[in-house]
């Protein structure tokens, strides 16, 4: 018997209103990830990729249809309940780092497990190795203005898995770099993705990056 999805939608949409007009976005999307699978979500800038993954995310409200995070009905829950499922269950990568500046790398990977109710030793030990394994085993306590692009998103990777989340969503992580440390990021975070068992949810236009990945959907006009 395989395994439940850590996510499933069923029927997801999501539309909005500018003027009189009515646009929608998603329009009964149907997905479903199994643990430790990583799927790419390839689709053009404007096509709904980043609403479905604030959908995933849990990020607003106003989507219609079912999201299953990790066996619990997140479209059901009051705002706390999806705080916390969101906090436990999900991490998240975006295409700006969105690192806190007057921390240190480490200390921005340490904040989201004391969050979470971390003891301090166990999360420095946690954030220490993450950033190790990303190569960043000498820039522990660099704030974000002393490193460089490509080093500032893999301290967002750290972060991302500090928790040890079911479900990584990423949002074009590589999208902010050069072609030659974007192809080196991404091989590291799926490396890392893949060593934690965690699954993942990439959202890209690159082919090629997607083709790294274990599956590919395409969003074309609001669906799958």
């Amino acid at each position: 018997m395989s395994e439940a999805p850590v996510v499933e939608l069923k029927g997801l949409t999501r539309a909005f209103t500018q003027g009189t007009a009515r646009i929608e976005v998603l329009k009964g999307v149907d997905l479903a990830i199994r643990p430790g699978e990583i799927v790419a979500l390839l689709g053009p800038s404007g096509s709904g990729k980043s609403t479905l993954l604030q959908a995933v995310g849990l990020l607003e409200g106003g989507f219609g249809g079912e999201i299953h995070i990790a066996g619990t009905a997140a479209h059901a829950l009051d705002g706390d309940a999806r705080t916390a499922l969101r906090r436990d269950a999900l991490g998240f990568v975006y295409q700006f780092h969105h690192l806190l500046p007057d921390f240190t790398a480490i200390e921005n990977v340490v904040m989201p497990q004391l969050i979470a109710g971390a003891e301090d030793a166990a999360a420095m030990a946690r954030a220490g190795e993450l950033l190790a394994a990303l190569g960043l085993g000498e820039r522990l306590h660099h704030r974000p203005s002393q490193l460089s692009g490509g080093e500032q998103q893999r301290v967002a990777v750290a972060r991302a898995l500090a928790n040890r989340p079911a479900l990584v969503l990423a949002d074009e992580p590589t999208g902010n770099l050069d072609e030659a440390t974007a192809d080196k990021v991404l091989g590291e975070f799926l490396t890392l993705v893949r060593g934690h068992g965690s699954a993942a949810l990439v959202a890209t236009h690159n082919e090629a990056l997607a083709a790294r990945m274990d599956r590919v959907v395409r969003l074309h006009d609001g669906r799958l």
